[in-house]
This record gives structure tokens, C-alpha cells and sequence, in this order.
């Protein structure tokens, strides 16, 4: 009897835009329905494991990008998306975390670079810098929780590693053009997604 080869291939996929559980659901639905096994999934990174014989991995990278997860291939790209889902990580889903480690050394511990290194390829392939891009998303945090209206300005402040009231006040003005006074008294409101942030 002649014995099969083994065809079953491992990869892990570099993805763009994954940055949140939600991510995970959808990307779980849309490969339920094709033979393939996944062995991990993490913001922005998935490993699969599937037989070549039965699904090719254009197939795989079709579906990924069909819904908006572009498949990153360069090495640079990739350390920059790592950068965002850490900053993400940090700022949005640390809790507290970010009132106890500096954003810096967060990001240098998660990636294991210089954060010299870390800032100058992220400005190389970005519209912004790096602190540019980590004001943004600490201001999209601020919008959040001013309309869950849970924390006071101070608790506000500490929790996401401002020094004042006056200097997050300050930066928010900037950023939004609006004080903060005004954003929680408008009744609209100005949140901008995630994967929107910085572009």
C-alpha cells in the first residue's frame, strides 16, 4: 500500500486590524467552515494548522483579507502592528495597569526593542510618531470613560499616567478641540475606532 505523504502545514499569520476579542469571534466564524485548526489566536497574530492537499493558503489569506484583515508580511509591518495592539493592550485593556508602568518601558518589555528602535520604525511607516500615536489612543480612553461616568477627572488622570487634571485637560483641548467640560455636556459624541486611530 503506498503510505500518504504528510501534508499538513503550520503558519502563523501576521493579521492587520485584529485588535479586539470581538475580532476573535468573527475570525473563529469565518473559518469554521473550512478544514483548518487553530492553535492559537492572539490581537493581530493566528496559527493554523491545515492539510495542503484539501485548502491552499491563498484560500486562508482570501478570507482574512475579503473581511478586513489584511495578512502582514514585511518584518517592519509587523513589528508595527505589535506596537499598536501593545499600545492598545496598555491603554485600553490594561485596567489600572497604566497608573503603575511607564508606556515606554511597557512596550520595550512586551517587544523586546529599544523603544528608540520601536519609534523610529514606527515613524517610517506611519502618518505620525509614536508618542503622537500613544496621546491618541490615551485620548479615546479618556472619552470613554468620561461617558461612563464612573471616574472623577482625578481618578481619570492618575489612571492614565497624566501628572495633572490641568496637563490631561490641556491635551484633551488640543486633541479634540473641545475642553473636556464641553465633551460631557454634548450630546454627541466624538469616539473614533480603534483601528481609525492615528490614520
Amino acid at each position: 500500500m503506498e503510505k500518504q505523504l504528510n501534508t499538513l502545514k503550520t503558519k502563523i499569520f501576521y493579521l492587520k486590524n485584529m485588535n479586539s476579542s470581538c475580532c476573535f469571534r468573527l475570525i473563529r466564524l469565518l473559518l469554521q467552515n473550512i478544514d483548518v485548526e487553530i492553535a492559537y489566536i492572539l490581537l493581530g497574530e493566528i496559527s493554523l494548522s491545515w492539510d495542503e492537499n484539501k485548502i491552499k493558503e491563498e484560500s486562508i489569506v482570501s478570507i482574512f483579507e475579503s473581511n478586513n484583515f489584511p495578512v502582514i508580511k514585511d518584518k517592519d509591518k509587523q513589528l508595527i502592528e505589535k506596537i499598536k495592539i501593545a499600545v492598545i493592550e496598555l491603554i485600553h485593556h490594561s485596567g489600572n495597569k497604566s497608573s503603575i508602568i511607564r508606556n515606554s518601558d511597557y512596550l520595550v518589555d512586551k517587544l523586546g526593542y529599544s523603544y528608540q528602535h520601536l519609534s523610529a520604525v514606527f515613524s517610517n511607516f506611519e502618518n505620525t510618531t509614536l508618542e503622537k500615536f500613544i496621546i491618541l489612543h490615551k485620548i479615546e480612553k479618556v472619552k470613554e470613560l468620561l461617558e461612563n461616568d464612573e471616574f472623577t477627572l482625578s481618578e481619570i488622570a492618575f489612571q492614565l499616567e497624566y501628572s495633572s487634571v490641568q496637563y490631561l485637560s490641556t491635551q484633551f483641548r488640543n486633541i479634540t478641540g473641545m475642553t473636556v467640560s464641553e465633551y460631557k455636556k454634548g450630546n454627541y459624541r466624538l469616539r473614533i475606532s480603534l483601528e481609525q486611530i492615528g490614520k
